[in-house]
């Protein structure tokens, strides 16, 4: 069975990381989704509670697992052997940005790859970032939440 990790601090879970869950379950047979600490971002609500709403997403799809984890990527993916980590692309920084964290997770999960989706045009400007700030001026989020 081949398992692929999805990791990030998804505050919101967006229709542009559901987008990527959906790919990349068309190539690996099951996705661990990881809510991570990102020391780099300022954490926003509770982690908790981001578990439970993307669990709900998934309740009918036993191939999606949540969790949260609070060490590297790459032992996230030792603990649940999985052969790749999937990340979304939005831009050429994170592009760049990913190529990085790649290099890392290669050396540090010996051999562990990284596999790309380049986000599909009409999701390519949803950010967890700019739902929160319309979530802050008060717009309706709907929809760009799954």
């Amino acid at each position: 069975m081949k398992t692929a990790i999805f990791t990030g601090s998804f505050n919101p879970f967006t229709i542009g990381h559901a987008d990527i869950v959906s790919r990349a379950l068309t190539i690996f047979d099951s996705v661990v989704i990881g809510i991570g600490y990102n020391p780099a971002k300022t954490e926003h609500g509770d982690v908790q509670a981001r578990i439970s709403q993307i669990e709900a997403i998934y309740k009918d799809e036993p191939r999606v697992k949540v969790e949260a984890y609070d060490d590297m990527a790459a032992d996230l993916a030792a603990r649940h052997n999985a052969v790749a980590i999937v990340k979304g692309v939005r831009s050429v920084q994170d592009y760049e940005y990913e190529r990085s964290q790649a290099e890392y997770n290669r050396l540090l999960g010996d051999g562990l790859e990284t596999v790309l989706f380049f986000a599909r045009p009409q999701l390519a400007a949803v950010s967890s970032s700019a739902v929160r700030t319309l979530q802050h001026f008060g717009k309706d989020v709907s929809r760009f939440l799954p």
